[in-house]
């Protein structure tokens, strides 16, 4: 045999064998890459996405698109060759598996937190669009979970209405750990609390909740704070009554990024003409009850998949708008916006053709 086709038959030979290990040898990363793009303004599955009833609302035009990020799962053992294509692919991004999957958490508790951040910013969304409309909005603190084995545990429940703690009104969520931590371990805290029976009892019944009672709970310490801070092992959160429906239909998504758009689509769903002028806006980013606009992951595949589905404008955060503008698709502008309000003033000058003056992401 030549010397050169022995060569070139080694060779091969070779590549085929570090192909086929590539193959069988598992990496410890996850794979992230553009995930749906779904139109708030639109249907989803063959229902509206945004169902408004008891109060009047306008028909529109043009899309506000919510932006997702597809994601490997928990137990997806991704192998080199996989990495290596992962990394060299323009549109994905492969990432180590504990950035995504910290502490071993399983596919099973990463869906269920995903879900409750969802669930948490559509709230926030009606609470931010109805504030930019003037509309009023009841709400208060609740307890939002409470811990296994934890002091609290029996004492008091999700959905709670937290009215005070050690006699002090609590107005919002982080006065709760406040006046908790207040105590040393070992001490006794009172909360003076709605129960979430009759808080529910009265939201249908359309009246206020009167029946509080007072629970005492001993504190302890937290298990990961060496200042042995005193803990009753509760988180609290916040919960609406709103003076009428506003259901956001979306399955299989979830996390909190959404928020922003939601947002904007119940907005223009409740004022006359388009938000948008009939362009194509998407968008992403986190909004809180008073209508602040906060960061996202992935933001680079975003755009990606915004721009696949026909976008102009994307909506971007603020704090995300150096790293998007690196790597901008053809043809998609980047808007910088920090809250509700500045996206609207946004969408103002789009649906007017005057873009000129937009905030635009840029590098520095």
């Amino acid at each position: 045999m030549p010397r050169r086709t022995a060569t070139l038959l080694a060779s091969t030979l070779m590549l085929i064998a570090l192909l086929c290990a590539g193959v069988f040898i598992n990496v410890p990363y996850s794979e992230l890459s553009p995930g749906p793009t779904v139109n708030t303004l639109g249907d989803h599955g063959g229902d509206p996405v945004l169902q408004i009833s008891g109060r009047k609302t306008y028909a529109t035009t043009g899309h506000l698109n919510m932006t997702t990020v597809r994601v490997t799962s928990a137990d997806y053992k991704m192998n080199l060759v996989e990495a290596v294509f992962g990394w060299l692919s323009h549109d994905n991004k492969v990432v180590p598996h504990d950035t995504l999957y910290p502490d071993g958490k399983t596919e099973e508790q990463s869906t269920q937190e995903n879900a409750e951040e969802f669930s948490q910013s559509q709230e926030s969304a009606k609470v931010a669009a109805l504030e930019q409309l003037d509309v009023p909005v009841q709400s208060w603190v609740i307890v939002s979970t409470v811990l296994k084995g934890s002091p609290a545990e029996g004492a008091l429940h999700a959905g709670d209405v937290i009215k005070a703690v050690d006699g002090t009104t609590v107005k919002e969520p982080g006065d709760v750990a406040k006046l908790v931590t207040k105590h040393k371990a070992g001490e006794k805290v009172v909360f003076a609390i709605v129960p979430a029976a009759e808080q529910a009892a009265a939201e249908k019944a359309n009246r206020a909740a009167t029946k509080t009672r007072n629970v005492t709970i001993t504190t302890t310490r937290s298990a990961d704070d060496s200042a042995e801070r005193a803990i009753v092992g509760i988180s609290a959160g916040t919960d609406h009554t709103f003076p009428f429906t506003i259901d956001i239909k979306l399955a299989d998504v979830g996390g909190p990024s959404a928020g922003l758009m939601f947002a904007l689509g119940i907005y223009d769903k409740l004022t006359p003409g388009s938000l948008t002028g009939g362009k194509f806006v998407a968008g992403t980013g986190t909004i809180d009850d008073d209508g602040k606009v906060g960061p996202i992951g992935g933001i680079e595949l975003k755009t990606v998949g915004a721009r696949d589905k026909g976008a102009q404008y994307f909506l971007t955060p603020a704090d995300n708008c150096e790293a998007a503008a690196k790597d901008t698709p053809e043809g998609l502008t980047l808007v910088k916006v920090g809250t509700i309000g500045e996206a609207l003033n946004a969408l103002k000058d789009i649906r007017s053709g005057d873009t000129g003056e937009l905030p635009k992401c840029s590098t520095k």
